[in-house]
Order: C-alpha cells, then structure tokens, then sequence
C-alpha cells in the first residue's frame, strides 16, 4: 500500500486506535465496508506498517510500579557511535518504558518505571551514571501521566505524507 491513505483508511485507523479490541465484523460495520473488505484494508496497513502494533493498556500498580520518571540525559560528545550506542544500552533496561532522542539542552529523554525511589537511585548510580558517555543527568518525577489513544490526523486524505515511506523502512527498536 502507498502513502496515499483515504478517508477510510484514517477512519479504520482512528478505530483501532481508539479500540484495538474491535472484531473486524465491528471495525467494517463503523467505517462501512463488507468485513472481507476491511480486513484486506487492515492487512494492507499492516503490511505497509501504517499500523504498527496493537496494545493493552494495564495499570501500572498491577506490575509493582509505584513510582515513574522522566531521566534527561546529556552526552558527553556527539558521534553516530556514541549515540546509538546509548539509545541500545538505554531501551535495554527494563525499566525504560519510552526514549526520546531530542534536541536541545539535552540529548535523550528516558522514561522509566520504578519500584520506588530507591529503586530510582540505584537505577541512576548504576545504570546511567556509570555509562562513560553520560556528562549529566537530570530527573523528573512524574506525578500523573495520561495517554491520548489517538494520534492526531495531520495528513488529508489521498495527501502524500513526506518521508513517511522511509520512516517505515527504518528498522522498528527492539
């Protein structure tokens, strides 16, 4: 499938996202296709990874997180090197849960999700301060965080969307 989304591929995709737990049965009666229809839409997004993942949302309290952080990391230098070896070293601890590469004062922003603030401290001593590339850390608790279901539609319909094609053909972190 092309970059050239129309009105009923926003309309399945805005769906999905708002329930992924929708049957195709459901998904083709609200965007008014047959189901055989929609589900060859729905693979085609797949396959063109318009539609990347479908997720469950689950009370972090349930995991054992009680406490979340945001950890703002500076670089000590800049190369390719040294940056994408912190952003593998950094989505490799489980307790990262998101990675920023910004721009700015600040090179990464990592959130993390933790037991409790000692947890926060050993994981700050032990997993970020001892990283030779690491210059300074700053941190930020997060008191509430509330995720919007649905990313918002930028893109008309049959509108070419720049560099969409080679933002899919990036491989997706592991």
């Amino acid at each position: 499938m092309s970059t050239d989304l129309d009105r009923i591929d926003f309309e399945i995709l805005s769906a999905l996202q708002n329930n992924a737990r929708l049957s195709n049965k459901e998904l083709a009666a609200r965007v008014g296709l047959a189901p055989s229809s929609c589900l060859e839409r729905v693979r085609a997004l797949e396959a063109a990874r318009e539609l990347r993942g479908y997720h469950a949302e689950v009370d972090p309290h349930a995991l054992g997180i009680g406490l979340q952080a945001l950890v703002f990391v500076r670089l000590r230098r800049h190369s390719r090197q040294r940056v994408d070896a912190f952003r593998r070293y950094a989505l490799e601890l489980p307790e990262t849960t998101g990675l920023f590469h910004v721009t700015g004062e600040f090179d990464f922003l990592v959130r993390i999700a933790l037991r409790d603030a000692d947890h926060l401290r050993n994981l700050l001593m032990d997993s970020f301060t001892t990283r030779a590339e690491v210059s300074h850390l700053e941190t930020h608790l997060i008191f509430e965080y509330v995720r919007k279901p649905e990313l918002p539609r930028l893109a008309a319909p049959g509108e070419k969307v720049a560099g969409a094609r080679a933002a899919r053909a990036r491989p997706a972190p592991r």
